[in-house]
């Protein structure tokens, strides 16, 4: 903890005058950058301690023109066995390191804040998340074990690490910078071992990646702010108007006025519960057969509330909803699929005939609400197998469909490994399940194979309340991905699968249609077209992969989105890329699936043509080529783009 008492000044480095301290700051900004990045709390969040440590860092310029006695002499005493000569950036290196703690220290409401501990006013960077390059398994290992340190821990590793001060002088800047117990601190920073990936560019702030805020949310606030001034002003203009005569609304009531449905959608006690074993007798297998379940499932309380934030989300509730997903009030009383504490939420799960509503609340306190809407309409049982429950940490908790008997976790780049068994709970609740692509890195895929009602469907997560049902075959005949050569495929294409997360995807269906002897003895390579269909069926995406052989993953030849190719209304498609063989040659490689009777191409230098639904020509490299074909019954087809 942080000593309330200042430092003896006859311990500190004297302070130099603001010239002297902008010079240091200027010449070693990335390294206190760094400094502080790295003694600010984890708890933080990695944009919030990048925008922080940049405002620490410029804020340790002193706000006056003061010199120390020993400057007005001609000199200024340099740091005490620092490996620098510069007073000026031990000065300001102790003025970060303090602040760095400062923000470390919880708030409360015994104690006024300090600037510190509040975010930052300037930088401020409006539309973008910036974080630093991810690094390695190393790098990953070290941060995990920084944030269990407690700051004044941190500030010690960060000085012996990069500062490479003895542990003399990293106790005297400790003392210095007002920790009560610096030899705890050094106690607990550990060894040197580690000390040089402290240098890695996981940990340089200087050196960001981007990516952009919820843009749906940015979306929707800017509509509602559009919606709300526009209401304002059909209200004035009402109230303008002289009475008598019909309004533009004719006879109907206020638009507040009480509604027989509305008020039966807002009645916990009017919710729709399943029979637990309807599913076994109905005509229809889909959320409509899910029976009540959950240890809230009879919480008044709990589903009044979630019914009226469905109905009336307040500004506090974080609202998402998967593409093309209306988010107003039900129509009248919902279905009640799940109520119980998951994790550290209570979740509320609801059925319209539409829609999947999923309320999630925190089990202590009342604020972090948020509301998710998942169009499910058309579901089946084999697209109604499993409901996210919650994502916490990249883990995520699946409610299975009461059909399923039995579920075990797979990798899909391992193809040939055996899945691993999952126990579900009574109510059929998975166990926390690493997500796809765990930290952004494609280096596993995992993915869900359920076994229930006569089959075995793989599923994965999205980023959405719906997981994605995952085949093989050709369109019209999709099949569950079962066979070790359809497991091969999804092994080379599954990292190509975020390209469609958070799309309201339904299924994504694998289709290899043709196979092609590459020129001059290079192999048989195949060609798979990806076909992922949402809920609203008006923007599937289509991509064509090349699978050249003995390559790990599958590369992108050609992608499109709202087209009919590859899929049951049109189940064609033809693609190309640009090939290097091993002796250098550059091919223009083409591949169409069985309706092609023959394929051309032209353009960039390159004219040929081949009876059949493959191509090869050769290409300089570069080339921008136009592919075309025509089909068995003599029209002519695009390639997809």
């Amino acid at each position: 903890m942080l000593n309330v008492t200042a430092p003896d000044t006859a311990t500190r480095p004297l302070s130099p005058d603001v010239e002297q301290a902008e010079a240091a700051i200027v010449e070693h900004y990335p390294r206190l950058v760094r400094l502080a990045y790295l003694v600010l709390p984890p708890a933080l969040g990695r944009n919030r301690r990048v925008l922080t440590a940049h405002s620490l860092t410029q804020r340790a310029l002193p706000r006056g023109r003061r010199e120390t006695t020993a400057a007005a002499r001609g000199g200024v005493p340099g740091q005490r066995g620092g490996g620098m000569a510069d007073s000026g950036y031990a000065y300001v290196r102790l003025r970060v390191l303090r602040a760095a703690l400062e923000a470390g220290v919880p708030l409360t409401f015994r104690a006024f804040p300090r600037r510190a501990q509040l975010p930052p006013a300037l930088p401020q960077v409006w539309g973008l998340r910036l974080f630093p390059r991810s690094g390695g398994a190393e790098e990953l290992a070290l941060d995990q074990w920084l944030a269990t340190l407690g700051g004044p821990g941190r500030a010690a590793c960060v000085l012996r690490a990069l500062e490479r001060l003895s542990e003399p002088e990293v106790l005297r800047v400790l003392d210095d910078a007002g920790v009560a117990d610096p030899a705890a601190a050094v106690a607990e920073s550990g060894d040197a071992a580690n000390d040089a990936l402290f240098a890695s560019p996981e940990f340089d702030p200087c050196v960001l990646q981007a990516r952009p805020t919820d843009l749906l949310r940015r979306r929707r606030l800017t509509r509602a702010a559009l919606a709300a001034g526009a209401a304002l002003a059909v209200c004035g203009a009402l109230l303008a108007l002289p009475g008598g005569g019909w309004g533009s609304d004719g006879p109907a009531a206020p638009p507040y006025a009480l509604n027989a449905a509305a008020e039966q959608a807002l009645d916990p006690g009017k919710l729709v519960r399943a029979a637990p074993t309807l599913w076994r007798t109905s005509s229809r297998t889909g959320f409509s057969t899910w029976p009540a379940r959950g240890d809230r499932a009879g919480d008044a309380e709990l589903l009044r509330r979630a019914l009226a934030v469905w109905a009336r989300p307040g500004s506090s509730v974080v609202v998402s909803a998967t593409p093309g997903t209306p988010t107003g009030p039900a129509m009248g009383p919902a279905q009640l699929l799940y109520a119980g504490a998951v994790d550290q939420a209570v979740v509320v799960l609801l059925y319209d005939g539409l829609r999947v509503v999923r309320y999630a609340e925190p089990r202590a306190g009342t604020t972090g609400a948020a509301l998710d809407f998942a169009r499910t309409d058309g579901a089946s049982a084999d697209t109604a197998a499993a409901l996210v429950l919650s994502r916490v940490d990249s883990n995520v908790r699946y409610l299975t469909a009461p059909w399923v008997t039995g579920a075990a976790l797979r990798d899909l780049l391992k193809a040939g490994a055996a899945p691993a068994a999952l126990k579900l709970t009574p109510q059929g609740v998975t166990p926390p399940v690493a997500g796809p692509a765990p930290g952004g890195n494609c280096t596993g895929w995992n993915a869900l194979a359920l076994t229930g009602a006569g089959a075995t469907r793989l599923i994965t997560d999205l980023g959405e309340l719906t997981p994605a049902r995952l085949t093989s075959g050709a369109p019209g005949a999709e099949r569950d991905v079962t066979e070790a050569a359809e497991l091969g495929d999804w092994q080379r294409i599954a990292c190509l699968l975020p390209s469609v997360r958070s799309h309201g995807v339904r299924t994504v269906n694998a289709w290899t249609y043709a196979k092609q002897p590459l020129p001059e003895g290079g192999g048989t390579a195949a060609w798979l077209c990806t076909r992922a269909e949402t809920w609203q069926g008006a923007a599937d995406r289509v991509q064509a992969q090349f699978l050249a052989p003995g390559a790990p993953l599958a590369a992108q030849a050609a992608r499109a989105e709202g087209t009919a190719a590859c899929g049951p209304r049109e189940p064609r498609v033809l693609a190309g890329v640009l090939w290097q063989s091993r002796a250098g040659q550059w091919y223009v490689l083409a591949a169409g699936s069985a309706q092609f009777a023959s394929l051309s191409a032209s353009g960039g230098g390159v004219s040929g043509s081949a009876n059949g639904n493959r191509l090869a020509v050769k290409a300089p490299a570069g080339a921008q080529v136009d592919l075309s074909g025509k089909l068995t019954d003599g029209s002519k087809a695009e390639s997809l783009r």
